[in-house]
């Protein structure tokens, strides 16, 4: 049997609302030592993601003031994403495609989980772990 993102993914997205700051983007990403946020609207609908990449080309090479730049300025539609029950290759070939490091999870219209590339690296690693091509290191 093939495994599939909801196998892999990380559940736990955190979300920021449209209405902050690219300041209250990054102090957030900060404290969850994270480097992308998921941005939603008040009715918890998801619109985008903001990640590192959009701060450096939207924040610091503009040399704009983060406290006054808007979400909606910062942030990218999410334009590609799976499904929960996408396999894993198919997701990769999209990030792949897409040139991009995090791929939505999304199910009737909700972002439930992320796939970055930190996810792939720890499937990789356990898939070599089982096959015996490494062995655990400490």
């Amino acid at each position: 049997m093939q495994e599939t993102v909801s196998q892999i993914m990380t559940r736990h997205v955190v979300t920021i609302n449209s209405s902050k700051s690219a300041l209250d983007a990054a102090l957030l990403m900060k404290e969850k030592r994270i480097s992308s946020l998921i941005v939603q609207n008040n009715d918890d609908k998801s619109l985008g993601i903001i990640t590192e990449r959009d701060f450096i080309k939207r924040v610091c090479a503009d040399d704009k003031k983060s406290s006054e730049v808007k979400i909606s300025e910062l942030m990218s539609k999410i334009q590609t994403f799976a499904e929960p029950d996408t396999p894993v290759d198919v997701a990769v070939q999209r990030m792949i495609n897409n040139r991009i490091r995090r791929l939505p999870v999304i199910s009737e219209g909700k972002v439930i989980g992320i796939i970055t590339v930190t996810d792939l690296a720890k499937e990789l690693r356990r898939i070599m772990l089982t096959k015996g091509i490494v062995e655990l290191i400490d």
